[in-house]
Parts: structure tokens; sequence; C-alpha cells
């Protein structure tokens, strides 16, 4: 099971949106075939592993990381090839999270009379596919926030120059991260700003391209030019762009956009906290004048894009994993709304000093309401560190 997880490792980049599976056939003890999933709308795991046994799967058992397909969609059903090949015994690190399989896998091949157990190196098996398991549970993405930083917690000057806070390794580190997740999501202030590409680079990932995350820019307003890199005619030919806008951004903008091949979604707007203030002022004979401050919270809608019905879209699309590149504005308003999974920091070695921006803008007034933060691993990447945790989830 150990080296089927490590087959399915090799579909990280390439099977979005399906899962990440590997396969391990045994027979008499020896390892008689090995498969994993590589891309979306090819052969299955099982199906390759079978291929690769030939007439020696029959008799043998399948170690899988993940349940077998019990219905056909682009492929044929694994449980039907399992059954064909004569496998007698089938291991399952998890059952399916998928609603179509949950189960049924398991119970077809039971049915069959072949041999199912499942739990073996479950955890290990659902490290793989974190968006996907998320989306299949709660119609969500995972999202991962790459952000980084100085030793004393600051991503640019105060000019916005941030180039380059972190080394090379890091930086093919932020290859990788891109690499493996189905769309990367910025704001507004970071294109006008930058002008970034945000793509996966061949010659920092070490290895060929297959496939471009998408790119959401969360521009509420429509602000980002047209003639912005993102929107250039080789960006749209690669990769698919998407604008996150809402109802009171300019419908002449969004009309341009969509000309050139942009997709436009539309997210209601999201809701804020306003605070209004009234005094009431108290007299009485012989009374000292009293002045009572009443604040009243109002809850209203703002210009801003709802980020958690953004991610409900996005996971309608099928996308697996999130990974969030964006400024202090745009990641502050995930992590006060909850929605981060996973929290990817560089550490640089500098100071920047004490007027350069913020990792996030997060007004935060009392000690009770600190986000606290689980620390995973913190590892070396070159000269810089690489802190990977998450934020600790509160009952509400």
């Amino acid at each position: 099971m150990a080296e089927a997880i490590q087959l399915a490792g090799k579909g990280l980049y390439t099977t979005a949106p399906n899962p990440r599976v590997g396969c391990v056939l045994v027979n008499h003890g020896k390892v008689i075939g090995r498969g994993w999933h590589q891309r979306a709308g090819e052969g299955h795991a099982e199906v390759n592993a079978i291929a690769n046994a030939g007439d020696k799967a029959r008799g043998s058992t399948a170690y899988i990381t993940l349940e077998p397909c019990s219905f056909v969609g682009r492929t044929g059903a694994c449980c039907d090839a399992l059954m064909d090949a004569g496998v007698t015994r089938v291991v399952s690190a998890m059952v399916d999270p998928n609603p179509k399989v949950s189960g049924l896998g398991h119970h077809r091949l039971e049915d069959a009379g072949i041999d199912v157990s499942c739990g073996l190196l479950a955890t290990e098996s659902a490290a793989i596919n974190p968006g996907f398991n998320k989306r299949m549970e709660f119609q969500l993405p995972y999202v991962c926030v790459k952000m980084a930083m100085s030793l004393d917690g600051r991503t640019a000057m105060a000019s916005g120059e941030s180039q380059w806070i972190t080394g090379p390794a890091a930086r093919k580190k932020v290859q990788q991260l891109r690499a493996r997740s189905c769309a990367i999501i910025t704001g507004a202030g970071t294109v006008i700003d930058d002008d970034p590409a945000m793509t996966v680079r061949e010659n920092d990932l070490g290895e060929a391209v297959e496939r471009q995350p998408a790119l959401v820019v969360v521009d509420s307003q429509l602000r980002v030019p047209l003639t912005a890199a993102v929107f250039s005619r080789e960006q749209l030919a690669a990769r698919e762009v998407i604008v996150a806008c809402t109802a009171s951004a300019s419908a002449a903008v969004k009309q341009k956009l969509l000309d050139k091949g942009v997709q436009v979604v539309e997210i209601e707007a999201a809701e804020g906290e306003v605070n209004k203030s009234s005094e009431v002022v108290g007299t009485g004979v012989g009374a000292v004048v009293e002045t009572v401050v009443e604040t009243v919270v109002e809850t209203k809608k703002t210009q801003q894009v709802n980020l958690p019905q953004l991610l409900r879209v996005l996971a309608q699309r099928e996308f697996n994993e999130i990974l969030v590149e964006a400024g202090a504005t745009l990641t502050g308003a995930f992590a006060a709304s909850n929605l981060i999974d996973e929290l990817k920091i560089f550490i640089a070695p500098k100071l920047m000093g004490s007027t350069a921006r913020p990792l996030f803008e997060l007004p935060i007034n009392n000690m009770g309401d600190a986000i606290d933060i689980k620390i995973n691993s913190i590892v070396a990447v070159g000269d810089d560190w690489l802190m990977s945790c998450e934020p600790v989830r509160r009952a509400h």
C-alpha cells in the first residue's frame, strides 16, 4: 500500500479533477503489476496495473489507495476490470468520498465473491487528495494560501516593491504548488501593481508542464486594465482566465472582457458590518448633563465579492485545490472568513522595517479574537524557510 501511495503521487500535477490513485497487484508474495491514474479521461490506476500484470493478475491481491469506482464515466468501471481480470482480493486504503461510489464499489466486489478490506494507511492516502476529498464531502475546494515574508512579517516595501523577498529554491517550490493546483486566485490589486503572469514555468518546475492552472482574478468593480498580462492572447490560449466581480461592476467592461475570451463570473456582494453611533443626552433638575453613546451594528451589502460563494462556484466547476497568491487585503479577507485550509509561508532571513506592508490586512482588537495557528512543519528551502501550517478552526 505504501508503494501504491507513492505511485498515486506521480499524478500530482495531472489527474484533476479526478483523484490521484495508485494500485499494486501482488500474487504469491510478489509484485506483478503497478499502475496509477495519469490523466482525467484515461485509464484508472487499477486498469493500468492490470495491463502491467497481464495474465498474472488472475488470483492476485490488489492494493489500491482509493475504493474502486463502480460506475461508467469517461472510462469503464474499475470494479468490472478487477472482476474480469480474476483478482480475488482487494485492499483499499479508504472509501471513495464521491457519493456516486461511496461504499458501492466495495459492495459490488463483495457480491462477486471478492475478499474486500478497507482502512490500510487511510490517513496517508487521504493526504494525497485533500481537494478532491473536501469537494466531494463539502462541495468546496481545498484552499491553500501561499505567502512570502521577511523575518519581521513584511511582504513588500511601502512603495509596493516586493521582488525578490525569497531566493530561487523557494520560487521553485512555488512552481510546484501552482502545478498541483486546479486554479490560482489573486486580487485586482496584485494584478494592477505587479502585472504578473502567474503561470507554471517549466524551467523552474524542472519538468514538462502538461496543464496550466486556471487563473481567478477577484476584481469586484473590474478595475484591472484590459491590457494586463493575464488577459493576453497567449495566456487565454493556454489556460482558463476567470474574473469574479459583483453586479455593480461596469456592464461595458464585462462585455469587453467576454469579447477577449475572459470568463466573467458575477458573484453576489459580501455582507459587512457597519457601526453607527448615536448620542442620547439626558437632563434633569439639578443633575449633571449625561451623554450616552450607543453603537448600533448594522449588516449591509458591500462592493466586495462574496468569497464563500466564489469557492462554491469553483467547486461546481470541479476545481479541487485552490492556491491563493494575493496581497494582504484579499488574504486577510480569506482569513477573516475562515476559508483557509492551509498556509504555506516562506520566510526570508531579512528585515524590511516597520513601514513595509504586513502579511495580512486583518484588524483584530482583542487577544481573544486572535487566530490560532497549528504549525505542521518548518523546513529549510535554500536560504529561506517554509512553514506549513493551518488555522485552528473555532466552533461558532
